[in-house]
């Protein structure tokens, strides 16, 4: 028993040791594949972070083309504006039509000083009006315009609108009844009005701004600013006190538009002379004088005379003019692909037409070995010819400051100094950054149109960077 007892002790411990599993670990095996492709995971990782950190070269194929030079600016509209103001108090009512020519003399308005003239007429039966077809065609005219010329961004024209048909329906009141007063003066035996007219012929306007006497030397930065501008208009039928403005007379069909404008391109279009100007309010085209104005506040302003169209635009103080000049054609380039580099200025006397290759060439002074002084000819690209000055624009990077040159002959001498800017792009036709020189014509911010048919430029199809930024000189594209 004992010994049962014994051994059955003996197997439970054997049992309890048996549940110690340990995990076999397998070790790791590395093969040739796995190594391969291991590496080649490296290296596509490695391409796309260089692919994404790297300037890529594009190119750009040259073209013939144009850019527009037509632009839109804001301008303030001057005139001979005089305005007229009342010599008596009462309640004005208007007879001559807005923006309408009146001759010397013909009636403008009339004042009613007692008041009565109104009571008087609503106890009158005036009968029925009905507007002419000439009139309902005023209307129509004016609706359309309105219409046609509205913005969003000068929603202080609706205003303009209202107060216009406002007194157009006033006057068109007025002139139905004008018989009618003659019959209350018959009848009450006195004058209750009192009849003004015309000091000379001109066009008739019911507002004011304060602008009247502006010239366009007093033209500033703050004229222009809309904010503060303040337009009154003259309405009929309203209490008036002596020496309040009552009306306006523009005498002078001649009239002008200044626009601010930046220097350079100010002098550019003052030496055009005449401009052709479209008005963005009709669409209407007309061609302005051209004359540049440097004004006290230090701007510069462009001032646009005209000898017609002032009764068209005779309600607006602030007009969106588009000059329109002549497109510049040539070739088009991108302005990304323009660039700046620097040139030694050579003498004309000192490159050798006709060399090995019926290049240029230059005879540069060099020391050989045993210390005598010799001379080598090396052919040179030459990247532009100054006609004006008789001097070559050679490479720096075959020169050096200090160098000295000689003549055809070997009798005079020059040394390597004057240095001057080139404006070009790089051409890659020849697989490599190859710089050409170019005349800008016209430019925005986007293109630049470039003279054709340079002697050193580009020409039609070429091939040229298209940023000129990730390249340097003579460097090898790949072209895709």
């Amino acid at each position: 028993m004992p010994g049962l007892l014994y051994g059955g002790m003996g197997l439970a411990g054997k049992k309890k040791k048996s549940r110690k599993i340990k995990r076999y670990r397998k070790p790791l095996n590395l093969n040739i594949g796995m190594m391969i492709f291991v590496v080649i995971f490296i290296y596509v990782v490695v391409c796309v972070i260089m692919y994404f950190q790297t300037s890529h070269i594009v190119r750009y194929e040259v073209k013939e083309g144009s850019l527009a030079t037509d632009t839109v600016y804001r301008g303030v509209a001057l005139r001979d504006e005089t305005v007229v103001y009342a010599s008596t108090a009462g309640y004005v009512n208007y007879y001559a039509w807005d923006g309408s020519r009146v001759a010397q003399n013909d009636l403008v308005y009339i004042v009613d000083e007692t008041g009565r003239l109104n009571e008087e007429l609503e106890s009158m039966h005036l009968g029925e009006n009905s507007l002419s077809e000439l009139e309902l065609l005023e209307f129509r005219n004016e609706i359309a315009n309105f219409v046609h010329s509205f913005e969003a961004a000068h929603y202080d024209s609706t205003y303009d609108f209202k107060y216009s048909l406002r007194n157009t329906v006033s006057k068109l009141a007025n002139a139905n009844i004008l018989q009618s007063i003659e019959d209350l003066n018959a009848a009450s035996g006195a004058n209750i009005i009192n009849r003004y007219y015309a000091p000379a012929t001109g066009i008739v306007t019911y507002w004011n701004d304060g602008y009247e006497s502006l010239t366009p030397q007093d033209v500033t930065e703050e004229t222009f600013d809309e904010t503060k501008y303040e337009k009154k208009w003259l309405t009929d039928n309203t209490l008036i006190a002596a020496n309040d403005a009552v009306y306006k007379l523009s005498t002078n069909e001649n009239w002008s538009v200044v626009i601010p404008v930046d220097p350079v391109r100010g002098a550019e279009l003052q030496d055009e002379g005449y401009i052709k100007v479209r008005f963005l309010k009709n669409q209407y085209e007309s061609w302005g004088a051209a004359k540049l104005l440097n004004n006290g506040d230090g701007n510069t302003y462009l001032q646009l005379t005209f000898t017609n169209s002032m009764v068209t635009f005779i309600s607006d103080r602030f007009l969106d003019v588009e000059l329109i000049v002549e497109d510049e054609t040539g070739l088009k380039i991108p302005v990304s692909s323009i660039v700046q580099k620097e040139f030694f200025l050579i003498p004309e006397q000192f490159i050798i037409p006709g060399g090995n290759n019926g290049g240029d060439s230059i005879r540069k002074q060099t020391v050989l070995e045993d210390g005598t002084i010799s001379s080598e000819a090396l052919e040179v690209e030459v990247y532009y010819f100054d006609s004006e000055n008789k001097e070559y624009y050679l490479d720096s990077s075959i020169l050096d400051s200090g160098d000295t040159l000689y003549d055809a002959d070997g009798e005079e001498t020059y040394t390597v100094s004057k240095r001057a800017t080139l404006t070009g792009v790089y051409n890659m036709n020849k697989g490599y950054a190859d710089f050409k020189q170019i005349t800008v014509l016209y430019e925005n911010d986007e293109y630049a149109i470039v003279k054709p048919n340079t002697k050193y430029g580009l020409s039609v199809y070429d091939y040229i960077v298209l940023d000129a930024g990730t390249v340097r000189d003579d460097q090898f594209i790949n072209q895709k």
